[in-house]
């Protein structure tokens, strides 16, 4: 796929979103962290050490599905504290997962952006499931074109062959895409791959201030704000 060849001053037709944390708001799992742990912030802990071994996996040429490796952090994380799991635990971390509600400024922000005559797309690393999924559960599946995850090129975020895949599939160059993120390592590998890239500075997120790292083409932080930035930018 061709590199970026857009205006800077102009959106792509079709927004690529991430879907965890991004859309979901990964808060919900907090509970589980509070009584097992007994600290809700560990939650945190265990989504940094997911999001490092999936890109650890993907960089030694291996693969283990998401909902896989997110079972084994929490026991990776359970065992640095000491804490003892239960199959309890690990059936309660896969139901949050799966059911994990959309932030507040994520329908209205979606409705405008789809009725301003942009396609809308999602790119997840987490892996397919039967229906309801958590798009639909949350009540966002309708409003996308398409749904992507990571499985058929075996590979997780922020590999370029990720977002590569949603371009072929597509019929489209990755010009054409903007991602849009509260990761800015997802934002990164999108830009690298030649699309541009939308940063939600959601909490426990923010730009990385050292040299050769790129910046996003937009930041904002809400979906709503961003939202009205790529309008005004069509």
């Amino acid at each position: 796929m061709s590199q970026n060849k857009e205006s800077p001053n102009k959106s792509p037709s079709i927004i690529v979103f991430d879907v965890n944390e991004t859309l979901l708001d990964i808060t919900s799992l907090e509970p589980l962290f509070e009584r097992v742990f007994g600290d809700p912030t560990i939650m945190r802990e265990w989504f940094a050490q997911l999001v490092l071994y999936s890109q650890t996996m993907t960089l030694s040429g291996l693969y283990t599905s998401f909902g896989d490796l997110g079972v084994g952090a929490l026991r990776m994380v359970a065992t640095i504290h000491e804490v003892t799991l239960v199959d309890r635990d690990i059936s309660e971390l896969k139901e949050r997962m799966s059911s994990m509600p959309a932030h507040p400024d994520v329908i209205p922000a979606l409705t405008r952006l789809r009725d301003a005559g942009f396609r809308l797309v999602t790119l997840t690393n987490s892996p397919s499931g039967a229906s309801p999924t958590p798009l639909e559960k949350a009540g966002l599946s309708q409003l996308f074109e398409h749904t992507f995850n990571i499985e058929t090129v075996g590979k997780f975020k922020p590999a370029a062959e990720t977002y590569h895949m949603v371009a072929k599939e597509l019929s489209v160059e990755t010009s054409e895409l903007c991602l849009v993120a509260c990761h800015l390592w997802d934002i990164i590998g999108a830009q690298t791959a030649g699309c541009r890239g939308a940063f939600i500075t959601r909490p426990h997120n923010a730009i990385l201030p050292a040299s050769g790292v790129p910046l996003p083409d937009m930041v904002a932080a809400d979906l709503n704000t961003l939202a009205e930035q790529i309008i005004l930018n069509k």
